[in-house]
C-alpha cells in the first residue's frame, strides 16, 4: 500500500495547516502538490515566471518542507513556479536554498526540467513523430522558432527517475497533473489504473470533496484500486464528488490520457467506506505508444490599455453605440496617422460591467449604475502600442454620444490613463512527441542544499 498526501491544489493557493498535521500524522509515503497549469494563459510560459507571489510561495513551501522532515519522506512538487519552464525550477530551487540556509537545513533536491531545444521539437517535426491535438494550430520551424519557451509534460516514468536518486525534495518543471501522484505507487506495484485514477481525483486536492477549500486530501492505493480521504475535519468524500472528478478538464468522462497510455474508468465502481471516505475499484490503464504532450508560447504584439468609467444615465445607456464610435475613429486614426495597416493591429473595446465577461453569451438586461470602458489596443511594437494608446486617450476622456451635444468628461481612474502591458503571447502549440526513450527529453540534475 502506498499513502500520498497532497496538501492543495497548487502551491500558492494555502490549504488547512490543521488538515496537514493530521496527513502528517498519517505516516505518509510522499508529499505531492503542484505548481501550476495553463490556465492563467500563455504570458507565464511565453515569459518564464511565476504568477504566484514569491513570499506566499516561500511561506508555504517552507511548511510543505517541515512537513517532509516530521513525515520522513520525499516531497515532489510538479510544473514548478507555475509553467514548469527551467527559469521557473530554478526560481523554486532558489527559494529552496533560502529556506534551507535560514533554518539550517541540510536538503537534497533533484531538479527534473522539461524545456525543449528548438532543434529536438524540428527533429521530430521532421521525423514524423510530432502529432496535433484536435484543434491544434498549424506549426512550422519558424512557428517553433518564434517560441520563447517550449515544454514537455513529464510523466509518471520521469517522476519514479527522480525519486531513484533518493532525493529530500523533487522540483520538476512541466509535468501532467497527476504524474506527482502516480508515479510512487506505480513503481511499488500498486495497481496501475488506480494509481492514475485516484491521481486525477487528488490532483486538485480537497477539490474533489464537500469541502474543496479545505485543500489537504489523502490517497491510499494497493493492489486492487484507492481509498480517498480528506484530512479536513468538516470535509467528505462521496462517490459523487470523487466520480465527478473526471469530469474536471477533461473532454472525456471515462478516458484521461497520459504518458504511454490512457485510463479507462468505464468498469470503475465508487464505494462510501463511511461519511467521509470513498473506495475505488475497477479502473484501468492502458499501455500505448509513448508520447509527451509539448506546450509552447510566442510573442504575437504589444498591447497598450487604456480605462474610462462613465455614469451618466444617457451615456451607460448607449455605452455600446458609444464604444462602438470609439473604436472606429480610433482605427481610422491609427491607419492614417501611423501608417499602420488594418490587418496588423486591433482595437478591442470592452465594456467593463456590461458583457465584458461573457460577451455575446450575456443574459442579463439590467442597467448598471456605471460602465468601465477598457480600450485594448495590439500592435507590432511596444512603441507602435503606446502610440495608439495616446490616439485612444482623448476619446475615453471626451468622446461625445453624438456630434451635436457638449463635450462629455469621463473619469480616468489613474493618471496616465494608459498602461503599457509589454508582450502580448499565444500558445501555440498543442502537439504530442514520440519519445523512444521517456528520459530522452529531460533533464535530471542533484543538488545539495543548506547546511551540511
Amino acid at each position: 500500500m502506498t499513502r500520498v498526501l497532497v496538501p492543495a491544489g497548487a502551491l500558492g493557493l494555502g490549504y488547512d495547516r490543521k488538515a496537514l498535521e493530521r496527513g502528517v500524522a498519517n505516516h505518509p509515503d510522499i508529499i505531492a502538490v503542484d505548481g501550476g497549469s495553463t490556465d492563467s494563459g500563455p504570458s507565464y510560459l511565453g515569459r518564464g515566471m511565476s504568477k504566484y507571489s514569491r513570499a506566499s510561495t516561500k511561506a508555504e513551501w517552507r511548511e510543505l518542507m517541515q512537513a517532509r522532515l516530521a513525515a520522513g519522506v520525499p516531497l515532489v512538487i510538479g510544473t514548478a513556479g507555475t509553467c514548469g519552464a527551467d527559469s521557473t525550477v530554478d526560481w523554486l530551487l532558489e527559494i529552496t536554498r533560502e529556506i534551507a540556509t535560514e533554518d539550517g537545513l541540510h536538503v537534497r533536491v533533484a531538479t527534473l526540467k522539461s524545456a525543449q531545444p528548438k532543434a529536438r521539437v524540428k527533429a521530430a517535426m521532421a521525423e514524423g513523430k510530432l502529432h496535433p491535438l484536435p484543434a491544434a494550430p498549424d506549426i512550422s520551424e519558424a512557428v517553433i522558432d518564434s517560441c520563447t519557451n517550449i515544454v514537455a509534460l513529464a510523466g509518471a516514468e520521469q517522476i519514479t527517475a527522480a525519486l531513484a536518486t533518493g532525493a529530500d525534495i523533487v522540483i520538476a518543471g512541466r509535468t501532467t497533473d497527476t504524474a506527482i501522484i502516480a508515479a510512487l505507487p506505480i513503481e511499488r506495484g500498486d495497481h496501475a489504473g488506480a494509481a492514475w485514477h485516484g491521481a486525477k481525483v487528488g490532483e486538485c486536492g480537497a477539490l474533489a470533496t464537500t469541502h474543496p477549500n479545505s485543500g489537504v486530501i489523502q490517497i491510499d492505493f494497493d493492489a486492487t484500486g484507492f481509498t480517498v480521504e480528506p484530512m479536513a475535519l468538516e470535509a467528505a468524500a462521496t462517490p459523487y464528488t470523487v466520480s465527478a472528478h473526471m469530469l474536471y478538464e477533461n473532454s472525456d468522462p471515462f478516458i484521461l490520457h497520459e504518458p504511454g497510455g490512457h485510463l479507462d474508468v468505464t468498469r470503475s465502481e465508487y464505494h462510501a467506506i463511511d461519511p467521509r471516505r470513498v473506495r475505488v475499484e475497477g479502473s484501468d490503464w492502458v499501455p500505448g505508444r509513448y508520447t509527451v504532450k509539448l506546450e509552447g508560447a510566442r510573442v504575437v504584439g504589444y498591447q497598450t490599455v487604456g480605462l474610462a468609467v462613465i455614469r451618466e444615465r444617457r451615456y451607460v445607456r448607449h455605452a455600446r453605440e458609444w464604444a462602438a464610435d470609439v473604436q472606429a475613429r480610433v482605427t481610422e486614426k491609427i491607419v492614417t496617422r501611423m501608417g499602420l495597416a488594418p490587418e496588423s493591429f486591433h482595437l478591442e473595446m470592452r465594456l467593463i460591467g456590461m458583457d465584458a465577461t461573457l460577451g455575446a453569451l450575456e443574459n442579463r438586461t439590467e442597467l448598471p449604475v456605471e460602465v468601465g470602458i477598457m480600450g485594448i489596443l495590439t500592435c507590432p511594437t511596444a512603441e507602435q502600442a503606446a502610440e495608439a494608446g495616446k490616439i485612444l486617450n482623448p476619446y475615453l476622456l471626451h468622446h461625445p454620444l453624438t456630434e451635436d451635444e457638449p463635450m462629455p468628461t469621463f473619469a480616468f481612474p489613474f493618471s496616465p490613463a494608459e498602461m503599457q502591458r509589454g508582450a502580448l503571447y499565444e500558445f501555440c502549440l498543442n502537439h504530442v512527441m514520440e519519445l523512444d526513450d521517456p528520459m530522452s527529453a529531460f533533464v535530471l540534475e542533484l543538488h545539495e542544499v543548506g547546511h551540511g
